[in-house]
C-alpha cells in the first residue's frame, strides 16, 4: 500500500512510471538562493547534475535546503552550520533517498553539507560552486574579500575617495561564485577534494566557465555509479583522507576556519582530530599556493596552473595516496597524470610562498585550550611581540570607540575584543580581524596584534590570534583580562600569554560573572546549551560521533 502510493504521488506530478521505477532516487541538496550571491547560478547547475543523473540511469530529486550567503547571514552563518548539517542528514534520511549530490561551496555550507551527508552515511558526492572570475583595478589582481578590508583601511584613512569606492563597490565582484582568493569558501573545497568527496579538479573551475557545467553533470553521472557500488563515506572518509585534507589545506595556507571545520567533520566520522595534529602538519608542508591572502594570485589562476591535482603531486610526499575516492580510484590515481603549468601560482616546496605557515596553535595562560594564528598573512615583525592590551567588552563597544582620535593607542598596543566566541556572540563571528585604528591607519600603519576568541574571514589578513579557547562567555581567561596588562605573543614558541600573577588572576575570577542568557526560544537557544568549543569543532554536542541512527519505520 505506501509503494503503491509512493508510485501514484510520483505520478500525480506528471511522471510516467518508466521513469523512476528499478531506478536509483538521487538527491540533489540545492542550496541556491536569491540571498546567496555565490550560489545565484546553482539552479542551473542542478539542471546539468540532472542529465548526468539521466544519463546514467537514476532518478533525480532537486531537495532545496538552507542557503548560507556568508555575508548576508545575521549575525553569521557559523551558528547555522549545524541546522544545514541537521537538514542534509535528515532530507537524506527522511526521504527515499538511494544517494546525493551536495550542491554548494560558499563558506559554511560545504562543511554543514558533508557533516550530514557523514552522518546519513550512504553514496554523497561533492560539487562545488567554483570561483567567481578575477577583476582587476589600476593593474593589479583584486580578489574579494581581501581587497575589501585592503580598500577600506585606504578608505578610511583617506586614500581613496568616496566616487572612487563607490565604484569600486560595483566592479569588485563581477559574476557568480564564491570568493576568488584562498578564503574559506576555497580552502574547505578544496580540502573536500583532497580528502577525495570530488572529481578531480573540481575545485578550481571558474563558476561561470563551460567546464563547470559539465562538471557538474559529471557529478551527476558518477553518483549514479557510486549507488550501485555502495561506495558511502565511510567506505573512503578515512583517517588517510583526513590527513590528506590537512596537509592540502597547510600547502594551500587556506583559512584559519578550517582548524573548526576540519575538527567538526572528523568527528562526524568517529574521527579525532587535535589542534596540536594540524600545527605538526604545518610545521611540515609550506605554503606553495600563491594565491591571496598569503599570495599574489587568484582562484582563476589556481584552475590555469592545474588546481588541486598539480598541488596534491607536489605535497605527494606528505599525502597518503592510497585512500579511496568518489571516483572508486585512490588519491594516487587520481593524480598521476597532474602537471603544474604555472610553477609561479602552484610553488616547489622548494620555493614556498611565505616563511610563516598557514597555522600555528599558541597556548599560555591566556589560551589553554589553544588559540590559532596564520603567520603566512601575518607581519613577521609581531611574530614576537609584548604590549599592552586595550580591551574591548562587545564588537558594538569596539566599533563605537575604535576610531575615536583621542584612543589610547599607538602601534605596539595589543588590542582585544571579547565574548565573540560560540556561546558569547553568539555564533562566533567573523570580529577577529579587529579594524586598525584611523589614528594608525592616518599614519601608514595596517597591522596590529589583534587577539579575540571570534573567528577573522579567510580573505582577510593581518597578525591576528583567533579561537581563543575556552571563550571569555564561558569564563575562559580571555574574560579576566585589563586594559594595561602586558601582553606576550612569541609564534615560534607558540605562546600567547598575559602578564598577571595567578593570584591576581584568581582575585579577578572570583569577581566575574558570567553574561546574561540573551534567548528563551528557538534554534539560538538550542545552540547556545549544545554548541561545543572551538577547539572541539563547534559541533552540536548531541550530533557528535558516528553511532548508529535507526531507519525511520515506513508502515
Amino acid at each position: 500500500m505506501r509503494s503503491f502510493a509512493h508510485r501514484q504521488r510520483l505520478q500525480q506530478m506528471g511522471l510516467r512510471r518508466e521513469e523512476f521505477l528499478d531506478r536509483p532516487v538521487i538527491a540533489i541538496i540545492n542550496t541556491w538562493s536569491d540571498l546567496s550571491p555565490c550560489h545565484s547560478h546553482l539552479r542551473e547547475r542542478a539542471e546539468a547534475v540532472k542529465r548526468g543523473i539521466l544519463l546514467a540511469g537514476g532518478f533525480p530529486v532537486e531537495l532545496p535546503a538552507l542557503s548560507l550567503g556568508e555575508v548576508m547571514v545575521k549575525p553569521t552563518t557559523m551558528i547555522y552550520r549545524n541546522f544545514l548539517a541537521m537538514e542534509t542528514e535528515e532530507l537524506l534520511r527522511s526521504l527515499p533517498i538511494d544517494g546525493a549530490v551536495l550542491l554548494g561551496g560558499c563558506d559554511k555550507t560545504t562543511p554543514g553539507m558533508l557533516m550530514g551527508a557523514i552522518s546519513m552515511d550512504i553514496p554523497a558526492i561533492f560539487c562545488p560552486a567554483g570561483p567567481m572570475l578575477n577583476d582587476r583595478y589600476r593593474g593589479q589582481s583584486v580578489g574579494a574579500g581581501t581587497h575589501t578590508k585592503k580598500f577600506w583601511d585606504d578608505y578610511v584613512a583617506g586614500d581613496i575617495a568616496k566616487p572612487e569606492w563607490i565604484k569600486l563597490e560595483a566592479k569588485m565582484t563581477r559574476s557568480p561564485g564564491t570568493c576568488n582568493t584562498m578564503g574559506t569558501a576555497s580552502t574547505m573545497t578544496s580540502i573536500v577534494e583532497a580528502m577525495g568527496f570530488t572529481l578531480p579538479g573540481a575545485t578550481s573551475i571558474p563558476a561561470m566557465d563551460a567546464n563547470h557545467v559539465r562538471m557538474a553533470s559529471q557529478c551527476g553521472e558518477r553518483i549514479v555509479g557510486m549507488v550501485w557500488e555502495d561506495l558511502k563515506p565511510s567506505r573512503f572518509f578515512t583517517r588517510a583522507a583526513l590527513s590528506n585534507g590537512v596537509a592540502a589545506y597547510m600547502a594551500l595556507g587556506g583559512s584559519t576556519n578550517a582548524a573548526i571545520h576540519l575538527v567538526a567533520i572528523a568527528g562526524r566520522a568517529g574521527l579525532a582530530l587535535s589542534l596540536d595534529e594540524m600545527d605538526a602538519m604545518a610545521q611540515k608542508v609550506p605554503v606553495i599556493a600563491n594565491l591571496f591572502p598569503s599570495g599574489d594570485k587568484l582562484m582563476e589562476d589556481f584552475f590555469y596552473a592545474g588546481g588541486m591535482p598539480a598541488l596534491l603531486k607536489e605535497i605527494m610526499s606528505q599525502l597518503d595516496l592510497t585512500a579511496l575516492t568518489v571516483t572508486g580510484r585512490t588519491l594516487g590515481e587520481n593524480i598521476a597524470d597532474a602537471v603544474c603549468l604555472d610553477d609561479s601560482v602552484i610553488r616547489k616546496v622548494s620555493q614556498p610562498v611565505a616563511d610563516g605557515a598557514a597555522l600555528a596553535v599558541l597556548r599560555g595562560n591566556l589560551c589553554p585550550g589553544g588559540a590559532v594564528i596564520k603567520p603566512s598573512a601575518a607581519n613577521p615583525k609581531f611574530a614576537k611581540h609584548r604590549g599592552r592590551a586595550l580591551v574591548f567588552d562587545s564588537n558594538a563597544e569596539m566599533l563605537a570607540q575604535i576610531h575615536a582620535p583621542d584612543l589610547d593607542i599607538d602601534e605596539n598596543t595589543v588590542l582585544i575584543l571579547r565574548n565573540g566566541g560560540p556561546i558569547g556572540a553568539p555564533g562566533m563571528p567573523e570580529w577577529g580581524n579587529l579594524p586598525v585604528p584611523k589614528k594608525l591607519l592616518q599614519q601608514g600603519i595596517r597591522d596590529m596584534v589583534r587577539i579575540s576568541d571570534a573567528r577573522m574571514s579567510g580573505t582577510h589578513y593581518g597578525t591576528c590570534v583567533l579561537h581563543v579557547t575556552p571563550e571569555a562567555a564561558v569564563g575562559g581567561p580571555l574574560a579576566l583580562v585589563r586594559n594595561g596588562d602586558m601582553i606576550e605573543l612569541d609564534i615560534a614558541a607558540r605562546s600567547l600569554n598575559m602578564d598577571v600573577t595567578d593570584e591576581e588572576l584568581a582575585r579577578r575570577r572570583a569577581e566575574w560573572q558570567a553574561p546574561a542568557q540573551k534567548y528563551a526560544r528557538g534554534y539560538t537557544k538550542l545552540y547556545m546549551e549544545h554548541v561545543t568549543q572551538a577547539d572541539q569543532g563547534c559541533d552540536l554536542d548531541f550530533l557528535l560521533g558516528n553511532a548508529a541512527t535507526p531507519e525511520p519505520p515506513i508502515f
